[in-house]
């Protein structure tokens, strides 16, 4: 598959990284010199320019491409290079801040495909969201982070809580979230847990089992 990946910064730069060790097709387009060279060493197809101009986009062969991801930290520019991606029939994912307001976010989940809050979902998302996965595939990352889903019982101390005010152990954060018997999506900053919701986390994998026993409110294994 061929993809084209709007922003070099730290997102469209991990996201890149795992597709290229995937052996997927993709072009970088940024219009920062310093990381339109970083790319290029790091053996990246480059081509240097605006992200929402039709012509840089051209240039980078969105004719041909499956999807195309807009990472940049500037909404306008992503949504901008998701509307080209849209008339060229792509596949579109665009970075939004989580603490845009709901009907910020409403307004462009309309017109896209999938939207990632990279502080909360970060490549291994960016990536899965490109290829059109779900988040109920779960897996190891790394030896360094897992990922897990747990489903969130009566009594569980997180019942009532928005789900970015959650505080876990370590570097833990939840990155998915769905009711019972729905897919698993990015939560909106107003998402409020309930009872029976299901959700996934990333996490050390020696802290997965206490940070479970956390959520279902149970005693945390010594």
């Amino acid at each position: 598959m061929k993809f084209l990946i709007v922003g070099f910064g730290r997102v469209g730069m991990r996201t890149a990284r795992v597709l290229q060790s995937e052996g997927h097709d993709l072009v970088i387009v940024d219009n920062d010199p310093e990381k339109v060279e970083r790319a290029r060493g790091e053996g990246f197809t480059v081509v240097e320019g605006d992200g929402s101009e039709e012509s840089v986009l051209e240039e980078a062969g969105i004719g041909e491409a499956d999807a195309i991801a807009a990472l940049t930290g500037d909404l306008n520019t992503n949504f901008s290079a998701c509307m080209l991606g849209k008339h060229y029939g792509l596949r579109t994912v665009l970075r939004i801040d989580e603490d845009y307001r709901q009907e910020i976010f409403e307004k462009y989940a309309e017109d896209v495909d999938e939207i990632i809050y990279p502080e909360r979902l970060g490549a291994a998302g960016a990536k899965t969201a490109l290829l059109g996965g779900d988040f109920n595939v779960l897996a190891d990352l790394t030896e360094e982070l897992s990922v897990a889903s747990v489903t969130i019982p009566e009594g569980s101390p997180l019942v009532g809580q928005r789900v970015v005010e959650v505080d876990l152990r370590g570097q833990a954060r939840i990155y998915a979230h769905g009711r019972a018997d729905e897919p698993m999506e990015i939560p909106l900053p107003q998402t409020v847990i309930e009872a029976g919701d299901n959700v996934a986390l990333m996490a050390a994998p020696d802290d997965l089992d206490a940070i479970r026993a956390t959520l279902r409110g149970e005693e945390a294994p010594a």
